[in-house]
């Protein structure tokens, strides 16, 4: 049990750093200033997020995932990558809403590829 935690921490971290690397390369209005020890941080902050608070947030949101057909997920998954804006503001810049939202679906692709995919 204990195990499986920390490896899906750990993919969640790799996911979550090569997404916002790879959104910063690709989608326009998302700008990464740091350097890769950064990036790898808020990695582990993304990481942390989706282990440890995005379970607590979807058991909370359950009435309004059925009322919205799982839509809420979504938006609970682009306020844990705005809390990371949030977080780390000189490093990483998101300018407005459609950034977020590709940047969300990058991550979430890359969560689907190593096998993190939400059951939801």
């Amino acid at each position: 049990m204990m195990i499986s935690m920390l490896v899906k921490l750990l993919l969640s971290v790799i996911s979550g750093s090569l997404g916002l690397w790879l959104s910063a390369m690709f989608v326009s209005g998302v700008e990464f200033y740091g350097t890769y020890l950064s990036l790898i941080i808020m990695g582990v902050a993304l990481g942390v997020i989706n282990v440890l608070i995005k379970p607590f947030l979807k058991a909370v949101s359950v009435p309004i995932r059925i009322l919205t057909l799982g839509l809420s997920s979504l938006i609970i998954n682009m306020a844990a990558v705005w809390a990371i804006e949030i977080l780390f503001p000189r490093e990483l810049e998101i300018a407005g809403l459609i950034p977020l939202f590709w940047t969300t679906v990058i991550i979430w692709a890359l969560n689907v590829l190593f096998g993190l995919k939400d059951k939801s």
